[in-house]
């Protein structure tokens, strides 16, 4: 049967990225149901994930796959539905990362399964971007990030730290062993602030399940590193006048978060339906104008190419224990996560997404020493 309009359009823009179906390279698509091209026609990044959650189509490499196609802003030719624009629609008339919502993406995400994270992470457990300048493997490039930070604030014994959206309590247990500083860390996650909290318990490090907005106490170093991407540009400046509330005049503020090179409201809709409910990643423009009237932009810092290989350190790792989680898991859930964790690997191979560590701090101080090459 010869291909309609819908599968012909789909063709080209693929093959404009480089990209055959039914083609022979490692990036190159193969369908298996062609009902796949009217899916992705009219519900865009839905129902490009759904479909290979539903194996409707496989691909050999999908970083390479998304490396390529992120290039040529398929969303923007897509047709779209309902379904793609009623998430947008939602981010901007309701606020959906609210108080009362703010433990969705715990429940949903990091409450999936500690083994899953035990397997795929370093022996840290950092769930966020390594720094892969002189490393050798992701533990390498895990405890080099930590320290990057370390360093970015000026850390010295003694002092009181706050941790927004600590995860695991990863920075916190090795800010609290190397630098002897007490670490106060917030999670929205039951299972992070379990595992962490026992962790650490012999350390001057206390996890508590909570939202950012709810902290109180002040502190010399009031940092984030992987929440803003779950605060929402509706809360940006209330998170920005938390961090002032809480920070001493003197004190060092320290914002590790992924971006977007254009202002949005929301993320894509398969990520905001799978992975990460009521997640948007924030830009340049919007992370400014929060910032205004309250701190002095001292550093930002791009390491985007390093979450690409972050992210292929932890498929590796996740790849080779599925024998053990497979049972804990099943097929659908296999295919939902690498489809997560390669296609954020191609979105920042191809510099559609961007990893900023941020240092701010209080106007009328000293400027901190804070760019650590």
């Amino acid at each position: 049967m010869a291909p309609d309009k819908t599968e012909i359009f789909i063709r080209a823009m693929l093959s404009e990225a480089g990209i055959t179906v039914n083609g022979s390279k490692p990036f190159d698509i193969q369908v298996h149901n062609n009902r796949y091209y009217q899916r992705v026609l009219t519900e865009g990044a839905l129902g490009s994930g759904e479909s290979y959650m539903d194996g409707w189509w496989d691909c050999e490499a999908l970083d390479q796959f998304f490396d390529r196609i992120l290039r040529v802003n398929p969303e923007s030719r897509l047709k779209g539905s309902w379904k793609i624009f009623w998430p947008v629609l939602k981010s901007k008339l309701f606020n959906l990362q609210k108080s009362s919502r703010a433990y969705q993406v715990g429940e949903q995400h990091y409450d999936i399964g500690n083994n899953l994270f035990q397997a795929m992470l370093d022996k840290r457990m950092n769930y966020t971007c390594g720094y892969w300048e002189n490393a050798n493997n992701l533990d390498e490039a895990q405890e080099a990030k930590l320290e990057l930070v370390c360093q970015k604030i000026n850390l010295e014994p003694g002092m009181q730290i706050l941790d927004l959206g600590c995860g695991f309590g990863s920075f916190a247990g090795y800010a609290a062993e190397k630098y002897k500083v007490k670490v106060t860390g917030v999670t929205v996650s039951r299972q992070q602030y379990m595992l962490g909290n026992e962790r650490y318990r012999d350390l001057p490090v206390e996890l508590k399940l909570m939202d950012y907005r709810d902290i109180s106490g002040m502190y010399d170093r009031v940092i984030s590193i992987g929440i803003m991407e779950h605060i929402g540009n509706k809360n940006y400046k209330t998170y920005m006048d938390v961090v002032n509330r809480t920070l001493k005049d003197d004190g060092i503020a320290f914002i590790h978060t992924i971006g977007e090179n254009f202002s949005t409201t929301t993320t894509n809709a398969w990520t905001a339906k799978y992975i990460f409910p009521n997640g948007m990643l924030p830009s340049i423009a919007q992370l400014g104008k929060s910032m205004e009237g309250l701190f002095i932009m001292e550093d930002w810092h791009n390491i985007g190419p390093h979450y690409d290989k972050t992210l292929m350190a932890w498929y590796d790792n996740f790849e080779q224990a599925w024998p053990d989680l497979e049972p804990h898991y099943g097929d659908r859930f296999f295919r939902m996560w690498k489809y997560y964790l390669l296609s954020s690997a191609g979105g920042f191979r191809s510099r559609e997404n961007q990893l900023w560590q941020i240092v701010m701090s209080k106007p009328h101080g000293d400027q901190p020493r804070c760019r650590i090459s």
